[in-house]
């Protein structure tokens, strides 16, 4: 027979009696409320100095697998033949003369010269010097001067500052753009910077008026915007902090902002409510605090670990792009809960009932009359879904699996300069070389011959690479000491399949001499190898961890698997969207982004790993709910209809304030920060409006009773072990 955890009852068949209304993690926390504000407001002043120019201090780059064979190729290509791996480009034009005319040539000369004089600029050429078809444009009225800035991307991007107004510009007969990928990332950081102040001066307003209208009190709505700003600011002085011996990238800014206010906001809404709540039935503020702590608070905790749980995988590959995510992202989650369960409480107790002032709802509530009772809509709508449980849950799941089919056809990528906005200057020059140069400069492959060698073996080495179904042409060898350099240009374009298959081709030649392949294919090699290799590991912790904190917060062995399995159901839409939109181009124009036809291969990993937190987020408030209400009176169907009413309308409003705020930052001018932002604000406003609201209930009526079900080993852990709202332990 079918065994069930039950409510603890007593031996007259009557709910235990209620714990005790305040513990001493509750008068920990509120003993001195004025002091610990006090306290804050000191280490909040200090993180404002302490996380001061944060952003001119990370990378925009972090995409590479430091490990793989390519990176290692082009570091010491770098070092070797720095000449080889430009990643600094003058775009000379000349107008309607040619570029072999007497006085452009001269000028282009001179300019050449003075930039391989400059500081921290190495390998400077150009096509008046080597006369290389590659480096002049198909119509004659275009060329190249390439060259190497040495150093870290904080360097790189210092002697960019410096020598770009002095060659930028027109000279004499030619004007000249600066392109080459210092200068696209250089310009993306600066993009990012401008648009992350932009997007918060967009959400931070928007997010008070729907606080108001959530809370209508003005003192309620201004305590999640506190905690927010307590949270970012936290968080930006210990990313400064990490960028003294870590890369950290400028892209983790973003999900700063955004997990700073959307986080801060659902755990400062969750507690304000049901402090509220208590104090509506009279309770006095004290007592209602620890009754929030015993409950909400629990919530706020479990929700928090979770959330850190998904973003701490992203630890697990070696991009540190996708390492930065994780140490931001744990940073601001766990902020935003301490914020949460420590400061706000003491706010809570110091306003008392004050928290209701300024109601500017107060007008439009006496025209209403009778007041409706709270979540009416809400119980309705559980009440429908579950009458009709199997048609809600393989409705949604139709729905959400074909949202998701366009991800079927992705084709992963890397980042470029199509990711800035297509009046950006690298983007012009990016553009230009692409379409008026032969041979796609800088868009080829580099092989690395290291160890001694002679002539013949150079020859025999190239006619192999040469014979390539793939290969277009080869240039060099170009020697130094006991390293050679050559220089491969493909058939097709510089990252198609047909690249990505010559890079393997390559790697299998047989050499007399250790050989290693580098270029932009052999990086997106690398870097969906070390992802593919890493991402089941990256998946099962996030697996294993989730399902055992859901299981400690319910006792179930059931729900702890529903969740997962709906969480990774709800981002379907999301992944769909993402190839629908940002790979295949589709709202390009409205959406003010250049398509480069596929999705650069990172992406997908933080957007899976954010979307699945913040989806248990709702989940674990969700379910919390129905655990409370279950353990009170021990009516399955009745806990699901009152925790959907009791939370339905808190999750929307929370999820429609983060995607709000994830709007704000998917206005970005750069196409990586815009697909994350309005990727993942698509995916929270489904998890809470489709898998929430529809398919959890449909789900929970269909399995009933057996829901609750865990064998008495499991039921004996979480006894001793567990924890759920309502327990007094430690609160």
């Amino acid at each position: 027979m079918t065994e069930v955890n039950t409510p603890p009852r007593t031996a007259q068949g009557a709910p235990e009696e209620a714990p005790p209304r305040t513990g001493r993690y509750t008068r920990l926390v509120t003993a001195r409320p004025r002091l610990s504000l006090l306290v804050a407001l000191l280490l909040t002043a200090l993180a404002v100095l302490a996380g001061g120019g944060v952003a001119d201090r990370l990378g925009s780059g972090g995409w590479e697998d430091p490990a793989a064979e390519s990176t290692y190729a082009t570091k010491a290509l770098e070092r070797e033949f720095p000449a080889s791996q430009p990643n600094l480009l003058l775009l000379v034009d000349s107008g309607r003369a040619s570029v072999d005319d007497p006085a452009v040539a001269a000028e282009a000369r001179d300019l050449a010269g003075r930039l391989a004089g400059e500081k921290g600029v190495t390998g400077v050429g150009s096509y008046w010097q080597s006369r290389s078809p590659a480096l002049r444009a198909k119509d004659g009225h275009e060329a190249l001067i390439a060259a190497h800035i040495t150093g870290d991307e904080t360097a790189m991007g210092r002697t960019l500052d410096r020598i770009a107004p002095h060659y930028r510009g027109t000279h004499g007969p030619v004007q000249v753009k600066l392109g080459g990928i210092v200068a696209v990332r250089h310009e993306m950081q600066t993009i990012i910077k401008e648009d992350l102040t932009r997007a918060e001066l967009i959400a931070l307003p928007i997010t008070l008026v729907l606080l108001v209208m959530v809370f209508g009190s003005a003192v309620a709505a201004l305590l999640p915007l506190g905690i927010g700003i307590v949270a970012i600011v936290g968080t930006n002085a210990v990313l400064r902090g990490m960028t003294a011996f870590t890369d950290v990238s400028v892209f983790a800014l973003n999900l700063t902002t955004a997990l700073g206010l959307g986080l801060a906001i659902d755990y400062a809404l969750f507690i304000v409510r049901r402090y509220r709540e208590e104090l509506s039935t009279g309770a006095d503020p004290l007592t209602a605090v620890g009754a929030t702590l015993r409950t909400a608070g629990r919530t706020v905790l479990f929700s928090a670990l979770t959330v850190a749980v998904s973003l701490a995988a992203m630890m697990v590959f070696p991009q540190y792009f996708l390492r930065s995510f994780a140490y931001a992202g744990i940073a601001v989650v766990l902020l935003a809960a301490a914020a949460a369960l420590i400061l706000l409480p003491a706010a809570l107790v110091l306003l008392g009932h004050r928290v209701n002032s300024l109601d500017l709802r107060r007008l439009l509530r006496r025209r209403r009359d009778p007041k409706p009772a709270e979540g009416t809509a809400w119980a309705r709508t559980a009440g429908l879904v579950m009458r009709r449980a199997p048609l809600f849950a393989l409705g949604t799941t139709v729905l959400l699996v074909t949202l998701g089919l366009p991800f079927l056809g992705v084709r992963f990528g890397t980042a470029d300069d199509r990711q800035l906005p297509s009046t950006a200057e690298s983007h012009v020059v990016q553009e230009h070389i692409r379409e008026g140069f032969p041979g796609s400069p800088g868009g080829g492959l580099e092989v690395l011959a290291e160890g001694r060698a002679t002539e013949s073996q150079y020859a025999a080495y190239k006619q192999r690479m040469a014979a390539l179904p793939e290969v277009a042409r080869v240039d060099g060898p170009l020697v130094k000491g006991n390293s050679a350099y050559f220089a491969v240009r493909p058939k097709g374009e510089a990252v198609d399949e047909a690249a990505q298959r010559l890079v393997g081709d390559l790697r299998a030649l047989h050499a007399p001499f250790k050989a290693e392949v580098t270029g932009t294919a052999a990086v997106l090699v690398d870097t969906r190898h070390a992802i593919a290799q890493r991402l089941p590991w990256a998946a099962a912790f996030i697996a294993v961890v989730t399902l055992l904190l859901v299981f400690l917060l319910t006792g179930s062995v059931l729900i702890p698997v529903q969740a997962v399995v709906l969480n990774a159901l709800s981002l379907t839409a999301m992944f769909g969207a993402v190839v629908w939109v940002f790979q295949d181009g589709h709202l390009s124009d409205a959406l003010g982004f250049t398509s480069s036809g596929s999705i650069e291969t990172t992406l997908p990993v933080l957007m899976f790993c954010v979307a699945f937190g913040l989806s248990m987020d709702y989940g674990v408030f969700l379910l919390s709910r129905i655990k409370e209400e279950y353990d009170r009176t021990g009516d399955h169907d009745a806990a699901v209809r009152h925790g959907l009413q009791r939370t339905g309308g808190l999750i929307t409003a929370a999820a429609v304030i983060l995607a709000v705020v994830m709007v704000a930052i998917g206005t970005s001018r750069v196409t990586n920060t815009k697909m994350l932002g309005l990727g993942i604000a698509l995916a929270v406003l489904m998890d809470a409006m489709v898998v929430r609201s529809l398919l959890v209930p449909a789900i929970m009526r269909l399995t009933g009773r057996a829901t609750w079900w865990a064998p008495a080993p499991l039921r004996r852990f979480h006894e001793r072990f567990g924890v759920s709202e309502g327990d007094p332990r430690r609160t």
